[in-house]
Parts: structure tokens; C-alpha cells; sequence
């Protein structure tokens, strides 16, 4: 009975609200302000979600998930080795690397560049690179003196497919020789066979040639490499899966993985995941407050009936009650609202974000600079969850402090005045 009474009269004095001005004002601010934060919070989480899909999706698939790099000497027998590894646990497939760095020349242009030899067969098991390359084929690195470019290597030297260029790599020293002079380095003609398109600095710094070439270049033996490139299962679990399979080499290894090379982006999307969380629950905070302005104002233009109510026998908490509810009102409402509208347009980001670029001729992402030229959405139902749960916690908090103080109002003194 005490329950049905209090929803009957909050649901009386919500209605009553109507008439008054400014009181509805404040009302509709609070419950405006609470849906607006719940609705922004959503798409942000939505966002940041789907920044960390396309990392472990689309970077980290070109990206070498660990590599293991010999210290001193080159690995004597990269086939044994991959067998090895292939036999961990977590290590889904697994390819050899020969890392070099060194210049590419044409005419009066240099570029500055990494080149990795890699197996053209092995490689496709552990990256992607095959589905980025734009002009050419993969498997034209079998040609002889043949390498593969980024496009924006390409852009830097204003070459193209079929162009021939120029090599210049360091020179392997012989560490026993105290030689004071610099050494020549290495020249090398090769042709270009095929252009990739990835984004971001990848395709300003990155080329590929087959293992056997890069061996020939710095003088390696045919079954020697400089280390093992891992896929694994789990992308989050990679440093430690890299150390349990470092801890089977037999000699000195350097154990790198994404989270050394690529882990700022990462690292980014958290800090900023967490600041905006703190920040749009702060916005919530603020519009949840908002209610306790109108039932202050609600509790001293009802004093009178409430005075009556409790000379007539109602009970303190079904009076408090009564307020509370109110308030659960704006904040149910608000919540309803604002996840609604965070739901649809989470869902629908990407595809209005490309509207607004095209209606407007902009353009927010650019592949040239990050690795992905669309902004990205991916909803998920615990964050919804967590959203509502603090703005509803939070406009209940809201309402304790005017409904305790309804209670404390002395009939006699009240209606003493009337």
C-alpha cells in the first residue's frame, strides 16, 4: 500500500511539474544532460573498441605478432628451428627473417628503408602482406633481383612496377678486424615487382625480397637466418609467448613483439578510453545533480501537502519514497534516451561519418598518417550496461539528499503558516 501511495504521488507531482516554468526547465536539463552523456559516453567506448579491433585486425596482420632475433650469430638452421617453435603452445604458424636496413636510389633521389628477406611461402602464414599489394603480384619476389615496395616509398622516389633501382646497404664488418676506415657499402640492382598499399608509416619505410636474395646480400648460408617472425593465438599474450619459445634457443636471442614496436597505439587508445570514460561520467555527474535542484523545488512548493500527509498518518518513507522516485523518473528517462540514440548511431558510425565527409568535403582520417582512413565502431553490450549502471546510480544518489530533507518538515510549523 505505502509503495503504491508513494508512486502515485510521485507520478502526481511530476505531473504538476508541468505548470511550472522554470521548475520543468530545470527538470528537462537534467534529464537532456543525463541522456546527452550516456549517448556520448557510448559512441566514445564504441570508438575506442573499434580502434583496438582494426589494431589487432588490420595492423597487427601485416605487423609481426613476436619476432626472435639472434644476438651474435645468424641461426645456423632456420628449419630446425621452425619446427621447434611451430610446436609451442599458442604459435599458430611461423616464418624466417633477415632484417637489413639501408638506402634505395634512384637518380638523384635516396629513400632510407627496412627490407626484410623473408620466405615467400612461410611469410603469407604469418602476415598479410599479399592482400595490401596494389600493383604486382606476391609471388613475383621468385624473379631474380626482384623487391617489393611500399607506396610511399615509391611516392618519395617516383618510381613505379618494372622500375629498376639501387641498392646501397651497409657492409657486414668482421668484428676481429680493427679496421678505422669506413667500408664501401653494398650495391645492389634490383627491380621493382610490386608496390603495397598498408597506411601509416608502413608504406614509407617497409620492402620486401626473398630470403635466399637477402642471404646472397650479406653473405649468409642458405639454411641461416637472423631469427623467427611468430603469429599467435591470443595478440595480447604475445610477450609472454615470445619468451617461452626464446627460452628454447640454445644461443643468445634478442625477443621483441608488437607491443615494442606498435604498443603506442595501443597504449593511446587506452589513456584516451579512460580519460573520456572519467570525463562523460563527470558530464553525468553534473546533469544527475541537476534533479536534486528540481525536487528541492518540488519539496518546498509541496510542503503543504506533505505536512498534511504526515498529520494524516503517512509514513516518513513513503514520503522519501515518493521523492526518490521522481528522481529515478528524469534518471530512467534520460538513461532510456540516451542509450537508445548511443545504441543506433554506435552501430551506425562509420557510415555517417562518411556521409558527413562526403556532404562536407572533409576528411577526419588519413591513411597516409594512421593505418586506417574511416572511423571505426564496434558496440558492445558491457559497456552499455556500465554506462547505465553509473548514470542510474548516479540520479539515484542524487535524490537522497531533497527526499531526507521532505521528511524533516514538522507538520505544526507548516501548517501553522497556511
Amino acid at each position: 500500500m505505502a509503495n503504491s501511495l508513494s508512486a502515485l504521488l510521485a507520478w502526481r507531482y511530476i505531473r504538476s511539474r508541468h505548470g511550472n516554468g522554470f521548475a520543468s526547465f530545470i527538470s528537462a536539463s537534467s534529464t537532456i544532460g543525463i541522456g546527452l552523456g550516456v549517448m556520448v559516453l557510448i559512441i566514445v567506448l564504441s570508438a575506442m573498441n573499434g580502434f583496438e579491433r582494426e589494431l589487432a585486425k588490420k595492423l597487427l596482420s601485416i605487423v609481426p605478432h613476436a619476432e626472435i632475433i639472434s644476438v651474435d650469430q645468424p641461426l645456423k638452421n632456420w628449419r630446425n628451428d621452425l619446427q621447434r617453435v611451430q610446436q609451442a603452445n599458442d604459435v599458430i604458424a611461423a616464418a624466417p627473417v633477415i632484417k637489413m636496413t639501408g638506402m634505395m636510389q634512384k637518380k638523384q633521389h635516396l629513400k632510407a628503408l627496412e627490407i626484410r628477406g623473408v620466405d615467400i611461402a612461410l611469410e603469407t602464414q604469418v602476415s598479410r602482406i599479399q592482400e595490401y599489394i596494389a600493383q604486382g603480384q606476391w609471388q613475383d619476389l621468385h624473379q631474380t633481383n626482384s623487391i617489393i615496395i611500399g607506396q610511399g616509398v615509391a611516392k618519395k622516389l617516383g618510381v613505379k612496377l618494372g622500375d629498376k633501382v639501387q641498392l646501397l646497404l651497409p657492409k657486414q664488418s668482421d668484428k676481429t678486424t680493427n679496421n678505422r676506415h669506413f667500408a664501401a657499402p653494398v650495391k645492389r640492382n634490383v627491380t621493382i615487382v610490386g608496390i603495397f598499399k598498408f597506411g601509416g608509416v608502413i608504406d614509407d619505410t617497409l620492402a620486401y625480397m626473398s630470403l635466399t636474395q637477402a642471404a646472397d646480400i650479406i653473405g649468409l648460408k642458405a639454411e641461416q637466418a637472423h631469427g623467427i617472425r611468430l603469429k599467435v593465438g591470443n595478440v595480447f599474450k604475445a610477450p609472454h609467448i615470445a619468451r617461452k619459445v626464446a627460452y628454447q634457443f640454445e644461443q643468445y636471442v634478442y625477443i621483441y613483439d608488437w607491443t615494442y614496436t606498435q604498443g603506442h597505439l595501443f597504449n593511446d587508445i587506452q589513456l584516451v578510453r579512460m580519460v573520456m570514460f572519467i570525463v562523460l561520467a563527470l558530464v553525468i555527474a553534473v546533469a544527475s545533480f541537476n534533479i536534486v535542484s528540481t525536487l528541492v523545488m518540488t519539496v518546498n512548493e509541496k510542503q503543504g501537502d506533505i505536512a498534511i500527509l504526515l498529520t494524516m498518518g503517512a509514513k516518513t518513507s513513503t514520503i522519501m519514497k515518493a521523492f526518490i522516485l521522481q528522481g529515478i523518473f528524469n534518471g530512467v528517462l534520460g538513461c532510456s534516451i540516451g542509450a537508445i540514440l548511443g545504441v543506433y548511431l554506435s552501430v551506425n558510425l562509420t557510415a555517417i561519418m562518411h556521409f558527413i565527409e562526403q556532404s562536407f568535403g572533409v576528411h577526419f582520417l588519413s591513411g597516409d598518417v594512421y593505418f586506417i582512413d574511416y572511423l571505426p565502431s564496434q558496440l558492445q553490450t558491457q559497456d552499455v550496461v556500465v554506462t547505465l549502471i553509473i548514470a542510474l546510480s548516479l540520479s539515484v544518489f542524487a535524490t537522497l539528499y531533497p527526499a531526507w530533507q521532505a521528511t524533516k518538515i514538522q507538520p505544526a510549523e507548516v501548517l501553522g503558516q497556511l
